[in-house]
This record gives structure tokens, sequence and C-alpha cells, in this order.
């Protein structure tokens, strides 16, 4: 499979590293250009600091194209800041892509617990440790979003379809079973995407 690395600022080799040891192919996103003849399985959004990367977003031109590609159906999976950029509203804040029916809370642990380590459970997963380095977190979701863990009440981790977001670092926990789900995604996203192409290839017997 291959995977786009949103490379702009932020903790995105940690992402290549866990996937390419999970068997994927990545490549690095930092410039319009990199979309040329791009025909990715999913992409990969950092942690890093949101407000940072919407205003290169917008600068590079690359917003416009990956939330096309979001909106077309492309796996995407937000981390952090990615979680962020992701949201249709933004506590304190202006929403980037807004593609996911979340509302999200920006630094939303404050000072004292603007970076902490836990553990709790992750749906359909089992308990994962979570880092958190000034993560937001989810004050409500839409019908259609899938909540898949809590921290002390609080929503850390949903998925929306084709979008799976976390308010922390799974990239820095040194567990694989989150970006696993992740691939799984893709992969069924690559399926669909043969399975068209071998219909739109096909041809009728006369």
């Amino acid at each position: 499979m291959r995977i786009g690395i949103l490379a702009l600022q932020g903790a995105f080799a940690e992402h290549t590293g866990m996937l390419r040891h999970l068997g994927a192919e990545c490549f690095e996103i930092r410039k319009a250009a990199d979309l040329n003849g791009w025909e990715p399985d999913g992409l990969v959004i950092p942690g890093g600091e949101s407000t940072v990367m919407a205003k290169l977003l917008y600068g590079l031109k690359l917003l416009t194209p990956l939330r096309d590609k979001i909106a077309d159906g492309l796996p995407v999976f937000g981390t952090c800041a990615g979680l962020i950029l992701l949201a249709a509203r933004v506590e304190g804040g202006a929403p980037c892509f807004a593609c996911m029916d979340i509302t999200v809370k920006r630094n939303a642990y404050g000072r004292q617990l603007g970076s902490f380590e836990t553990a709790a459970q992750f749906a359909g997963i089992g308990e994962v440790p979570m880092v958190f380095i000034r993560g937001p977190y989810i004050v409500d979701a839409g019908d259609r979003v899938e909540v898949l863990a809590r921290v002390d009440g609080r929503i850390v981790a949903a998925r929306q379809e084709n979008m799976l977001v976390t308010a922390f670092h799974p990239e820095l926990a040194h567990n694989e079973r989150i970006h696993r789900l992740f691939l799984e995604m893709a992969g069924e996203y690559r399926q669909k995407k043969e399975t068209r192409g071998r219909r739109g290839g096909s041809t009728v017997p006369a």
C-alpha cells in the first residue's frame, strides 16, 4: 500500500517509520508538485502546530486537492493537530479541511496537563498507550461519527467513514495497533479502486 504523509511540520517522520515497519510504501507531501500522478491508498496528517500547518496548506495550494481526495473517499488518519485540521468546528479557531462532523477544543488540557501519558480502551483493539502533547479533545460528534476512545469522559479518538482521528500520538507510543487499523482502511479502499477499475475496463460481448 502507498501512503502519503503530510510533511510540512510536526511528527511526520515517526508516522513514516511506523508505517514502513508495517510494510507500507510512504512518500512525503511538501508541495503541490508532490501530488502530480498521485495515486495513494491513504493519507496521514500528523501532529504539530495546527495554525502553522493550516497556513502552509493554504499557501502551498495543498488544501483543495487534499480535501477533494478525502471527500472522494481516500482514507485519512489525523493525529493531534491532524484531528483539529479535519474537524468541521474548532473552539477558539477556524476550521481547515472541515470535513469531519466533530467539534474540537484546541490545547484542551491546559498548561499543567499539557503533556502526559495514560492508557485507555480503544474500540475493537483493546487497551492502548496514549501520549498526549498539548492535545485537543472532541467536544461533540455528529450521528455519523463512531466514538472509539475516551479519557476521563472526553472523546480522544473517533472515526467517520474514511476518516480516523486521535487526540494523542500513537506514533510515539511504540504501539502499532492503530496504524494497523488505518492500513486496513487503506487496504479496503485499494480493493474498491481495483474493483472499479476492472469493471470500467471490461467490455460487453457483441
